[in-house]
């Protein structure tokens, strides 16, 4: 204000003042901006106010508060950036004031009809807090028969920079618990990658490259193979590291739970939904979503995930808002998904999405060099979480565990063992401790040998793969726990390309 006007009435900045607490008397975002557009209505005497949040992702103004008649009808409703008296003001470091709306073409009328309401002026200021424009505050209708003058335009800017800063930390404060809930809740640790196999280091190179992008990938193998640890490997591995990683079993729910765990749902959207829910993608904002047993969700709900994967936004169930979404997908699945899309119950589209970067995880059948590793961490991660004595494996009982086949892969790998500790008498798990169709009883069930990989050729390099790890990989040593010469064990590890861990 200039020195020859005069100074701002006792009765309004007593109001900026009582404006100024009310906003920051909370961190809740939309309480927060429910009393700026009171706050608002009252110090400029206008009928109506509004307050407008940029969605910067998508370019769009939302609205999120609102005073007045039918002030509710307007929550939710959004239009492009660029547009109307709003966005006018969006992009003007001054506040902008329209005496006579019907004379401004940028009006949109269109809002009057929605809501049963008429515009007869506006003034309109832009929220910005630390350069960072985050949206805008309107007033509508001064009371009486004047308009919005000069002076209640410097007032208007004065009170937006109050409500700036409320609505910045409240913003800030929703996103960082938001993020911390769920790092709290995604980031439980997972089993290492363990192995030195052809098979497991040839999916680590592919999780590798695939981890440096956005693209989505796709986490092909048999039950057990272990999808969700290499989904995890690549958020790690990923520029998204820092930021959620959240899972979900697909088909671990019907449908309409399914639906609302993605994408959240508004109160009231169906029975026993007493209060806003956010979904997944919303959790998992700006980090990875995996998406596991991706073949059994419904054809409702995979056209629902392919506009997301599509335009990268999504609505509540329930709601009319859009969302906007940064999200890295990888999805699995243990069923042969081309066939499903021959049998018409997989969308093709969907399809072609999810398999951008396709990964096979091999079962343990393929990388039985790699089963007395897997055995020895289980063995020691058992013994600690039943509070017994960590033991040791006969060579007898690690022989069968390497012959066997393991429909299951690696989480049956995982149940025999923490069993057999259970199990073992004395300081040994030998054989007995082992199920008979691992053991070897001839009457037992068994699966039929692979017919890619001898069990004997898998037992000969694992006895190789534990005699060098036991021995901190010095061959001299090794060849003479496994009663070998030393230019005989080095014909092994070059026969069946055994390489030292990195």
């Amino acid at each position: 204000m200039s020195d020859t006007e005069p100074a701002l009435p006792r009765s309004t900045l007593a109001a900026l003042i009582e404006a100024s607490a009310a906003i920051n008397s909370t961190l809740e975002l939309e309480p927060t901006l429910k009393t700026i557009a009171e706050r608002a209505a009252a110090v400029m005497d206008a009928e109506a106010s509004s307050v407008l949040l940029l969605d910067r992702a998508r370019r769009k103004l939302v609205f999120k508060a609102a005073t007045g008649v039918s002030a509710d009808s307007l929550l939710g409703m959004e239009f492009d950036a660029s547009l109307g008296i709003a966005g006018k003001a969006l992009n003007s470091p001054e506040p902008v004031l329209v005496t006579d709306v019907s004379k401004d073409q940028a009006f949109f009328a269109d809002i009057d009809h929605k809501i049963n309401f008429r515009t007869r002026s506006i003034a309109a200021a832009r929220l910005i807090r630390k350069d960072q424009v985050v949206g805008v505050v309107e007033v509508i209708n001064k009371r009486g028969a004047e308009n919005f003058s000069a002076r209640d335009l410097e007032l208007l800017q004065i009170f937006a920079n109050l409500a700036a800063c409320g609505a910045f930390n409240a913003e800030t404060h929703e996103r960082l618990r938001k993020e911390n809930r769920n790092l709290i809740a995604s980031q439980s640790g997972s089993p290492p990658i363990i192995g030195q196999s052809p098979a497991l280091r040839q999916m680590l190179d592919l999780c590798t490259r695939v981890a440096a992008s956005n693209a989505t990938a796709l986490l092909l193998g048999e039950t057990g193979t272990g999808k969700e640890v290499a989904s995890r490997f690549i958020h790690a591995s990923s520029p998204r590291r820092d930021k959620p990683f959240v899972a979900i079993n697909c088909a671990a729910l019907p449908e309409t739970l399914l639906e609302s765990e993605l994408f959240g749902h508004e109160k009231g959207a169906f029975t026993g939904a007493v209060g806003q829910k956010l979904g997944r993608f919303e959790l998992a904002h700006g980090g990875t979503l995996f998406l596991d047993e991706i073949g059994e969700i419904a054809p409702a709900t995979q056209i629902k995930l392919l506009r997301v994967l599509q335009e990268r936004e999504f609505v509540r169930v329930g709601g009319t808002r859009t969302v906007a979404c940064d999200v890295r997908i990888v999805a699995a699945t243990n069923r042969d998904l081309q066939q499903c899309v021959r049998a018409g119950t997989f969308r093709e589209d969907l399809y072609y999405r999810l398999s951008v970067f396709p990964i096979q995880t091999p079962p343990l059948r393929q990388r039985r060099e790699d089963i007395p590793l897997l055995v020895e961490y289980f063995v020691r991660n058992s013994a600690a979480q039943l509070n017994v004595r960590v033991p040791r494996i006969s060579d007898a009982a690690m022989a069968a565990l390497t012959a066997y086949n393991w429909p299951g892969n690696i989480r049956e790998l995982q149940n025999v063992v923490e069993r057999a500790v259970l199990l073992c008498d004395g300081d040994t798990i030998e054989p007995s401790a082992l199920p008979r169709e691992i053991a070897g009883d001839a009457e037992a069930t068994t699966s039929p040998p692979d017919r890619t990989e001898s069990s004997l050729w898998g037992y000969e390099k694992a006895l190789i793969v534990k005699a060098l790890k036991e021995n901190n990989w010095n061959q001299t040593r090794a060849a003479r726990a496994l009663g070998i010469s030393r230019d005989n064990l080095r014909y092994r590890v070059k026969k069946f390309r055994i390489q030292k861990p990195a």
